[in-house]
């Protein structure tokens, strides 16, 4: 019955003795390891303790799989208080035995100050490549399948181990999702959806960034999803537009923004000809009056289109099959504004210096009222002329604005979904061509309580977060197939 050893990071005493309690009070503990990063005694009986120098380092990875000597591994990765759901580790050893899974792992509940919440995670596919895919707190490994993978990892990481020893995991063995309750844990983070989805360009977690983008690499040349540095080229005067430029606008009830938008679009200052295609989704606030108050100025064309089915990307197709459209369409939300009057001369001309089918600049995080607040300055320069679409396979987003080469566009359509259409682009475009980079700060996005991602429930997050890990299947696949 003694099946799993488990390994626990401890801070104190305190923080530790229910979860022990409660591992223990299941019978199937075989052991327990403390894993602490000093040498001071724990003060607990019975718990052997493993210096480590990080949670997530290969060096803790490998001495979990050298001590653990039990059918499986159970590792649990928060500091707070962990509280079993009747016989759940019975089940989950269960089904991990009628799996044959290397890896399970369950929904649960997390206690945010003092309530209790349901926190669903969502399925393991091919392309879940993120390295912060949630699975929860609570991993339980074959113990055998654990320490095959930890055997392949190669490099020494700080930060990566834990994410690198699933990516290995995965290529031999399946990581299962229980869908059912099995446990609770205490979360401390309680900041909202909005506040959360810039922390992976945070500058302070930028040497996690470079680990994480070569744990990701390697995987990827393992299994033959790797892209070389090769590049088709493109010949921008094969296709003759009345315009060089369009910027695309969808928008449904912006009443409190679009006119920002549009002012700084009109007052862009070029050598070639733009236009502005706006296509108002059937607002009903006043944002179709207010576009209307630029009628007079010709360079703004605002569409409504006919159909009712439509989301931003089925907008933006739209927008890039009008007659009118340029030969570059440049992205602007209907919340933001272009940082000064040379954005657009900017984004057009990189596609010139650098032959580029899509080009992404840097933007700046602001309020409401244009004022910079955290992270600030958004320029993902994670991404490399070399690696950047090898990397983009584990990142949530490539950056913004986005500009495009319309006959591109026109040829691969954009998704008609109103999130994650701009990253599907970004991984199609980047399977063949180069994707250019402006790194001076020409766009501010404005964060404020009507943006669509600004307090999301976990239900609609984890919507999103499957349906670009479905994007990721998709584009590896493709990818493999491709260097076959």
């Amino acid at each position: 019955m003694k099946r799993i050893d488990c390994f626990i990071p401890f801070s104190g005493k305190e923080q530790v003795e229910q979860t022990i309690k409660g591992l223990r009070d299941t019978q199937l503990v075989n052991r327990i390891f403390l894993l602490t990063d000093d040498d001071t005694p724990t003060g607990v009986e019975d718990c052997p303790t493993l210096r480590i120098d990080g949670a997530q380092s290969t060096s803790t990875i490998k001495a979990i799989a050298k001590h653990a000597e039990a059918d499986f591994i159970l590792l649990y990765t928060k500091y707070s208080t962990l509280s079993l759901g009747m016989f759940a580790l019975d089940r989950m050893v269960m089904l991990a035995d009628d799996s044959h899974a290397g890896m399970t792992y369950a929904d649960h509940y997390q206690v945010k100050e003092g309530h209790q919440t349901a926190a669903p995670v969502i399925d393991y596919q091919f392309g879940s490549l993120r390295d912060d895919f949630d699975f929860g707190s609570v991993m339980l490994f074959r113990r055998d399948a654990f320490c095959r993978a930890a055997g392949r990892m190669k490099a020494d990481y700080r930060f990566a181990g834990l994410y690198d020893l699933r990516l290995k995991l995965s290529q031999e063995e399946s990581l299962m999702h229980i869908n059912e309750y099995l446990y609770s844990e205490v979360e401390n983070d309680t900041r909202k959806s909005g506040e959360k989805i810039f922390d992976y360009v945070d500058p302070r977690n930028r040497g996690r960034q470079i680990e994480m983008e070569q744990a990701c690499t390697e995987h990827l040349k393992e299994i033959g999803g790797y892209l070389e540095p090769r590049f088709e080229k493109i010949a921008f005067d094969e296709n003759d537009f009345e315009y060089e430029a369009s910027v695309i606008i969808p928008v449904r009830n912006r009443i409190r923004t679009i006119r920002d938008a549009i002012r700084s679009v009109l007052s862009q200052k070029t050598d070639f000809k733009f236009n502005l295609i706006v296509i108002d989704n059937h607002s009903t606030d006043g944002t179709t009056e207010a576009i209307d108050e630029f009628k007079d100025d010709e360079r703004l064309i605002h569409i409504i289109p006919p159909r009712h089915d439509l989301g931003i990307g089925g907008c933006w197709n739209m927008g890039v099959h009008h007659p009118k459209c340029g030969k570059f369409a440049v992205q602007l939300d209907s919340d933001d504004v272009y940082r000064d009057e040379h954005t657009l001369a900017t984004m057009v001309r990189a596609f010139y210096e650098q032959n580029c089918a899509m080009v992404v600049g840097t933007y700046m995080m602001t309020d409401f009222n244009m004022n910079m607040i955290a992270p600030g300055i958004i320029d993902h320069k994670e991404w490399t002329p070399d690696n950047g679409r090898n990397n983009a396979l584990r990142i949530n987003g490539l950056g913004a604005p986005r500009a495009f080469y319309t006959p591109m566009l026109r040829k691969i359509k954009v998704p008609n979904t109103s999130y994650g259409e701009d990253y599907a682009l970004g991984l199609n475009i980047s399977r063949r061509y180069q994707i250019g980079r402006v790194y001076d700060v020409v766009y501010l996005c404005r964060r404020w309580e009507d943006n669509s991602d600004a307090s999301l429930d976990i239900v609609k997050m984890n919507g999103h977060n499957l349906y670009k890990d479905r994007i990721r299947t998709w584009e590896l696949q493709a990818r493999i197939t491709m260097n076959k």
